[in-house]
């Protein structure tokens, strides 16, 4: 199975941003890394290894971008402001920039995706669906971190407060966004096991059916970790299934 790699500089980030590509037909599913993983992460821990009989099949067609949560989120030194004024030029790059660019790879320019990622990424994913819900028709969200209050000491502004479910999604009342998101389905996933905080995957849920918007939380048990074991479980039952 061929693997191609596209990059550009990114005017919305002012940084170089690659993507890489696995088949040819098939729904679009747009990966996220982790935490301070790159466009090429998901290879490196075999989740492609694991979806390449539904890639092979022409069930689906993969992509995988970068991050910038190094350098925002789980930067040290980073002023809150900046965290969060990283995560806004983000989303800005997926809507206009990488997002136009599959569909163009696609050769679909309507074509809504599947987002999935873990920890990190399953905020990337979730954020990206409900901020852009024409975008994307199925969220698959695995072990997911949502609350990042304890990253920004207090500080709180617009390019935070849009950019973190658990503040926008309650006062969410835009008919339009709401009509589409509705027509979107969010499977969010957990194990109770070891570095793991189901309560936020559940907390979720509870948000999204408070705004009438199709989601299952599916928890596991205590013995399935934060870890990569379990993402290489997820990933392929759930595209099976949703995507």
């Amino acid at each position: 199975m061929n693997r191609r790699v596209q990059g550009w500089y990114s005017p919305e980030l002012g940084r170089q941003m690659e993507v890489a590509a696995w088949g040819d037909r098939g729904r679009p599913v747009l990966l996220f890394p982790t935490a301070g993983g790159d466009f090429l992460e998901c290879e490196r821990f075999n989740l492609i290894k694991v979806i390449t009989p539904l890639i092979e099949s022409g069930a689906i067609r993969v992509y995988s971008c970068g991050s910038i949560s190094a350098d925002g989120w789980l930067a040290e030194g980073a002023r809150p402001g900046h965290k969060s004024w990283l995560q806004a030029r983000f989303d800005a790059y997926l809507a206009r920039e990488l997002v136009p660019w599959i569909r163009h790879d696609v050769g679909d320019a309507t074509v809504r995706l599947v987002g999935a990622g873990a920890s990190l990424g399953a905020y990337n994913a979730v954020n990206a669906a409900l901020k852009h819900p024409s975008d994307f028709a199925v969220t698959i969200a695995m072990s997911g971190t949502y609350d990042f209050d304890r990253w920004m000491g207090g500080h709180v502004d617009d390019n935070y407060y849009f950019n973190q479910p658990f503040r926008y999604l309650p006062g969410l009342g835009d008919p339009t966004q709401l009509n589409a998101l509705r027509s979107a389905y969010f499977h969010i996933a957990s194990g109770q096991g070891r570095w793991e905080a189901p309560w936020e995957s559940a907390r979720l849920g509870q948000l999204l059916g408070a705004k009438g918007v199709p989601n299952f939380v599916e928890l596991w048990g205590a013995d399935v970790d934060h870890d990569w074991p379990t993402w290489r479980t997820m990933l392929p039952m759930f595209l099976e299934r949703f995507a």
